[in-house]
């Protein structure tokens, strides 16, 4: 693939260069210090949970689900973190092609594999709060290793021709992406070939993938939420609503950033071209230090096991 920069139609280069938060480079840089904090709490909070739920035995199968989300956090993280970090500091903008479509690769698919395990286990939670004699048979250890080669699969298969489609277009004359990350649409834009299939075939796996894991996130809670509204025992409603909460509130946490950032780049001419590149950056990385935070927080047995964890580290 040729690609040329954009002073020059004759020198070939072998990279982009991310032109992250050009308008607002003074705030690139106070930017910087709370988004390192947010990838080292993000970094050792998702590692003391996969340990935890490593060395706690007793632990349900589902558990195994939310290492998983983990390891998916610990890597869009280091995929997209360092990198903007050391253009803030560094002002290291350059990325070669194979990275810059390694890193979409990763962060298309990577991204859909959180919204399918969110599905997932939203399905877990309908089966406990709705089928609850059932809930041993139904959510085991098969179900987990099937469930887990189902997000794996659909999600590396179906996000593939992403990257695919935009490396084997012709890039002449611009090499300057106006994103701290190697987005599909940023990077596509730049070519000199028409992105008619690019832009189709990333609207219709979006929508395809995210939309239909929150249709069926948005039935399993209407399903249990109707199943709470017929129990008439004292508290039951409480306690039922609580065990559905932590995952609850880290579907907002996805869903919320990720409707802002949609939001932003609908309304891109009211407001400034670096705000939904910040959102985008954010939503790498807010979700990741927040998810194991609250399963840490609102789940017992994963407060005791990171508990046992810290008194075995001090002793």
């Amino acid at each position: 693939m040729a690609a040329y920069q954009n002073d020059t139609s004759s020198a070939e280069v072998s990279d982009f260069l991310l032109n992250c938060l050009v308008r607002s480079p003074h705030w690139r840089l106070w930017l910087s210090l709370p988004l390192s904090l947010l990838f080292l709490l993000a970094m050792g909070a998702n590692i003391t949970l996969l340990i935890t739920i490593r060395m706690e035995a007793s632990l349900h199968p589902v558990y195994y689900l939310l290492s998983l989300l983990s390891l998916l956090d610990i890597v869009i993280c280091l995929t997209v973190i360092p990198k903007v970090l050391a253009i803030s500091w560094f002002d290291r903008k350059s990325i070669n092609f194979s990275a810059c479509f390694l890193q979409m690769f990763i962060m298309n698919s990577f991204f859909a594999m959180e919204s399918c395990t969110f599905m997932v286990m939203a399905f877990d939670r309908y089966v406990a709060i709705c089928h609850p004699l059932r809930y041993p048979s139904i959510i085991n250890d098969q179900f987990v290793s099937k469930a887990a080669i189902f997000i794996l699969a659909r999600n590396i298969l179906f996000p593939m021709p992403i990257p695919i489609l935009s490396a084997r277009l012709l890039y002449c004359g611009k090499n300057v992406i106006e994103n701290c990350i190697c987005a599909n649409m940023s990077v596509s834009r730049l070519s000199c070939d028409d992105v008619t299939v690019n832009r189709l075939y990333q609207f219709a796996a979006g929508w395809t993938l995210l939309g239909s894991d929150l249709v069926l996130i948005f039935l399993s809670y209407t399903f249990i939420l109707r199943a709470v509204l017929r129990l008439k025992a004292e508290g039951a409603v409480a306690k039922a609503l609580s065990t559905c909460g932590s995952h609850f509130i880290l579907i907002l946490f996805f869903s919320t950033i990720l409707l802002v950032f949609v939001l932003t780049h609908v309304a891109k001419k009211k407001v400034s071209p670096d705000v939904p590149v910040l959102l985008n950056v954010l939503h790498h990385v807010i979700p990741a230090a927040l998810n194991p935070i609250v399963y840490g927080v609102r789940t017992q047995e994963i407060k005791q096991g990171i508990q046992r964890l810290l008194k075995k580290g001090w002793s």
